[in-house]
Parts: C-alpha cells; structure tokens; sequence
C-alpha cells in the first residue's frame, strides 16, 4: 500500500516528515511531492518541485523569478495532478494526504480533485473550517481543521496529523465486511421541488433490481454526477432535475457549469431527461437578489434560499439549449415534458405557475430537437407517479436493449 503526500517541503517539512513518519511505522509506503516555490526542501522528496513544475509545462526557475504567488499556486497544482495522475495509472498510489495553509492546500486539493472518486484524499488544512468548495469541488475529498496554523510541531498538531494519516491508514488497508452486492448503477437528479417524482422512480428501480444514485441538483450535485458518469460509476442516467441549467443561463448560485448534460451524450450512457425545476434560478437570502431583478416573481424558500421565476424569453434560450445537448447524444435518449408544470411551485394556485413560460420551453424544445432523440409528451404534472414510471420504463427499456438490466 502507498500513500501519496503533497506538501510545501520549505515550510512544511518539519510536519509533512512526521506523517511521513506516521504511515512507514504502519508499514505503509510513501512517495512524498514536493510542491516549493520560493525555498529548499527540509529533506529529499520522491518527487522534486522541479519535477512538479515540470509536469505543468514549465519551470521553478520561471515560477520563482516571473510568476507571482497566484500563478505559480495555480501551476504548481496542474503539476501536482499530473504527478498524482501518473502515480495512479502506475499502480503506486493508493491514497493521498495533504497539510498546509490556503496555498497548499489549493495545490494539493487541485491534485487530489484529479483522481477517481473512491480513492482516499485527505486534506489537512487551516482553510477546513470554512467555505471547502473550492477545495472540495464534486470529489470525496476529506477535509480536516488543522485547529492551529500547520507551523511546527507541538502536542496539538502532532495528534491532528497523527490522526489524518491513521485515517488515511485505515482507508487504504480495510474493505468493509457488509456484503457488497454488484448491481447496474443509475444516477437520478433531484430538488427538493422535484422529490415526489424522483423517490417514485428510485423504489421502482430498486425493485427492479437496479443500484440508486440521486443527485442534489445544487451545482456540485450536477458536476459530480457527470463526473462519475465519464468514471464509468454510471451505467443509465434518470436526468428529471435539470434546473442546474437556469442558474448557469440567468447567473443563480447552483450552476454545474457549461458542461452540464455533456457527460451522457459523450460517452454513450442510456439517458431519460426530463425538465424539472427549469421553472427558477437559485439566490441566497432575500437581500442577496441582484437589482437588476427587482419586479422579478421572487418566492422566499427560506432564509438562506429565495427562487425566482424563469421568464418567457429565458425559457426559450434554456429549451434550445436543452436540445443543443441531447442533439450531441451517442447513446439512446429520451426527453420528458409534463404538460401541467415542471415543478412543485409550477402548478395551478402556486406561486411559479406560468402555462406562457412553460409553452416557451416545451416550444423551444420541440423546435430544436433532433430526431435522434426520442421526445415524448405526457398529460400529468412531473410529481405525479404516471409521470415517473414511464421516466423508469423507458430508461429500463433502454438498458435491456443494451445489455445493462440486472440479470442481462
């Protein structure tokens, strides 16, 4: 077994040594990365900062001389991905850990966010006790408050970092004794908005025998279901929540980015899409609305979450750009549109309930769509149960025609 450690060897040695130290009294082995810009390492690394810069297409010298601190923060990452890329495909990481401050901690989570979900990556790091994101990303990276700076080696850090590595110990060394059994895979996307529709659909394809993934469909719920699906985690995809879509087109808080909806139809991967939540675009609290917005129908989720709703003209753009999407698909897919709204709010005598902006959507999307992609038009709302089984039906269909139904 060996563990991959990504530290800062001029400022971190002394700390980055001990857990080093740690994991060899486990009889664990260890390649430690070096990822210095401005000063020598307090000893020898497996993998020099020179290496390191070198993977990312330059120099140290030229990172110590010309680059300032965001730059070579920044390359020193791409560096470090790559070594941890290469080190995996080579048979010679089994995990990562990393320690340090803000600026290795984007070094070393840049790396870890580079490996496979499954593959343990724990990040011990003064930046843990607030906003991970950046850090995090849609990766299962372990996140742990160093308590105090990572400056030395004292009773407190010693016991925290002691602790990280015999996490990361007991990660790469154990398999879990419950019974594990090996079942076709599909991912789900949901909002709270949508559940009605997507825990209908998840108990009748367990009962079918498939294994369930749902989605929070929050932005990083959408990048890591696309992730998984270029990992090949995801055999068939019951795309329902694609709400991601208004946030990146209106500028809301939840968005997956531009290369939503791009992982299925690439790959190939059997797909049932449908249109839920495309009805509003996320904002934090009330106050937090941008003004240029004002007159906007707005709905108070909570506190910490206010909705507003999609207009005529963003309807048309997100259909076309829905179609846009599935058009690209290599592999069988479908599109769903439930004629008496696309959410709970978007139903009769509720605040989102707009016939106009819906037809705007389902317009653009029959207008768009290719033939390839299979468009079918249903008379209920998207929580009702008719709804989700034939979201299931047709995705179940889809996998036994390409050999991917439990028992196929």
């Amino acid at each position: 077994m060996s563990v991959v450690i990504v530290g800062t060897l001029d400022t971190k040695g002394e700390e980055i040594g001990f857990a080093r130290d740690v994991l060899q009294a486990e009889s664990v082995e260890v390649h430690v990365v070096d990822t210095s810009v401005m000063g020598d390492p307090e000893f020898e690394p497996d993998t020099t900062a020179n290496e390191v810069a070198d993977a990312a297409g330059t120099t140290l010298s030229h990172l110590r001389d010309d680059a300032d601190r965001g730059e070579a923060i920044e390359t020193m990452g791409e560096g470090a991905a790559a070594i941890v890329t290469r080190l995996h495909e080579a048979g010679r990481l089994d995990g990562v850990l990393g320690l340090g401050g803000s600026g290795n901690t984007s070094i070393a989570t840049t790396a870890m966010r580079a490996l496979p979900v499954g593959i343990p990556k724990v990040m011990v790091s003064t930046m843990a006790s607030g906003d991970t994101e950046p850090y995090v990303g849609a990766k299962d990276v372990m996140m742990m408050y160093s308590v105090a700076d990572i400056e030395g080696l004292n009773q407190l850090s010693r016991q925290v970092i002691a602790n990280a590595a015999l996490a990361m110990v007991g990660m790469i060394t154990n398999e879990p004794d419950a019974e594990i059994a090996e079942k076709p895979t599909i991912g789900l996307t949901m909002f709270g908005v949508t559940t009605p529709c997507i825990q209908h659909a998840r108990e009748k394809l367990e009962a079918m025998g498939y294994e369930t993934i749902v989605f929070h469909a929050t932005g990083t719920g959408g990048r890591a279901m696309e992730e998984l699906i270029r990992q090949g985690t995801i055999d068939g995809v019951l795309d329902v929540t694609t709400t991601e879509w208004a946030d990146e087109l209106v500028g809301g808080v939840l968005s997956a980015g531009p290369e939503r909806l791009d992982a299925a139809a690439q790959t190939g991967t059997p797909q049932v899409v449908s249109v839920g939540a495309l009805d509003m675009v996320n904002f934090g609290p009330r106050d937090s609305v941008p003004g240029t917005f004002e007159g906007r129908k707005l709905h108070v989720h909570n506190p910490q979450v206010t909705l507003m709703r999609t207009n005529v003209d963003e309807n048309a753009e997100l259909g076309r750009i829905l179609a846009e999407k599935l058009n690209a698909a290599t592999g069988p897919t479908a599109l769903y549109l439930p004629s008496h709204g696309v959410s709970m709010l978007d139903t009769e005598g509720e605040d989102f309930y707009d016939p106009e902006a819906d037809a705007a959507l389902f317009d653009a999307l029959r207008e768009h769509l290719n033939e390839g992609v299979e468009l079918l038009e249903l008379d209920t709302h998207i929580n009702d149960e008719a709804f989700a089984e034939a979201l299931v039906e047709k995705l179940d269909a889809y996998l036994r025609e390409a050999g991917l139904a439990p028992g196929a």
